[in-house]
């Protein structure tokens, strides 16, 4: 069944709504329908879909979609969505389904299982990872999430938020907020800089020499890079105003680098980003929250662990991913995964679940289930 379904072109392209809680992102751009339907593609967009990031639906018809129900819009062959589906809507999974979104399986392991069951082919953005270790459609939210974890970070020091009372520049005569940094992939780089752009004191801890080595042409201001240790964070941390988590396994949980007693030594009324909470999160103490409801105080430290950070900013988000995945998606559906893989191999690696399979070694150790090769699941 998945090698008929999977070889053949994808006569029909789905965008729901998201309905995660706090979600205004959209899959596709009235601009991104425009492209697909001038390769002969049907696209069907949920009625309102675009509404939070801006995009209305006389856009989205007048680009040539057809606008349709929530139903119509999981019945096409390929679905595309930015957030994992949700409990509601495993009723819409099945086995002739391709489901192209972020899922992050090994943090929410209920949703591996619901396409495990279905049989869905479950290609998530955040795993497609080219041979030099580059995960395309993942670096545009990253970016986004760790600007907006400086942004945050600051805001949330400021004592009628609940913080310490500090300005995260400092002023003359003053010291700056000193500012943590676990992890200098896109996420915890675009965090330091902008931190450091506000002129905090900034430490940017990574594991990798070679990574540090990389950013040091762009090194400004008061920012530290330090290849990273369990000591140097346990000396680090405690004297944190921010603490930014921003380290990533791709497909599997963080690794928990903070644990509950590191977080008792900071200071009350100090603040932690927790990023990697889509993983799992790399901070014992943290919990994900909601943009609604986005800070939890944990032993007098305000946690900040949205699990969609960048929806904050829907209308940049949705621009900035539809950038990046609508190449995939042309290449999916006009010409079918078999195929679309072997022109991008890249795509191999984004495969999460085929027919009952987990076809993603990361993946599949978080789930706690035996991998297949993705190209077998496709055969």
């Amino acid at each position: 069944m998945a090698s008929s379904v999977l070889s053949a072109p994808m006569a029909s392209i789905g965008v729901p709504t998201e309905i995660k809680r706090d979600e205004q992102r959209v899959a596709l751009t009235p601009d991104g329908v425009s492209e697909l339907v001038s390769h002969g593609l049907e696209v069907r967009v949920q009625q309102g879909a675009g509404s939070g990031a801006g995009m209305a639906d006389s856009d989205y018809a007048e680009a040539g979609a057809r606008l349709v129900s929530c139903e119509e819009a999981w019945g096409a062959h390929l679905v595309v969505k930015v957030k994992e589906p949700q409990p509601e809507e495993f009723r819409f999974l099945r086995e002739d389904l391709v489901l192209f979104t972020y899922l992050h399986l090994a943090a929410y392991p209920h949703v591996g299982q619901a396409l495990l069951e279905a049989g869905t082919t479950g290609l998530a953005y955040e795993t497609v990872q080219l041979d030099n270790g580059h995960l395309p459609l993942l670096a545009p939210m990253s970016e986004i999430a760790g600007r907006l974890a400086a942004q945050v970070g600051a805001h949330l020091l400021e004592r009628p938020h609940g913080g310490r009372g500090v300005l995260i520049g400092g002023c003359t005569g003053v010291r700056p907020a000193r500012v943590v940094v676990l992890g200098a992939g896109t996420v915890g780089w675009n965090a330091a800089r902008l931190a450091v752009g506000m002129d905090a004191e900034v430490f940017l801890l990574d594991r990798s020499p070679d990574r540090l080595r990389s950013l040091e042409s762009a090194r400004t201001g008061r920012l530290v890079s330090v290849v990273s240790s369990r000591g140097l964070i346990e000396r680090l941390v405690p004297t944190a105003d921010l603490l930014i988590g921003a380290v990533l396994t791709p497909g599997g949980r963080a690794p928990r680098l903070v644990g509950e007693d590191l977080v008792r030594r900071m200071k009350p009324g100090s603040v932690i980003v927790d990023v990697a909470i889509d993983q799992g999160g790399c901070v014992a103490t943290s919990r994900e929250t909601t943009h609604t409801d986005p800070v939890v105080t944990i032993h007098g430290v305000q946690h900040y662990a949205v699990g969609n950070m960048p929806g904050a900013v829907p209308f940049t988000s949705t621009e900035a991913l539809v950038s990046v995945t609508l190449p995939y998606v042309i290449g999916i559906a006009g010409r079918g995964l078999e195929e679309a893989v072997t022109e991008r191999p890249e795509l191999l690696s984004g495969l999460n679940t085929v027919s009952g399979s987990v076809c993603h070694p990361s993946v599949a150790k978080a789930l706690g289930v035996p991998p297949r090769h993705p190209m077998a699941c496709l055969r």
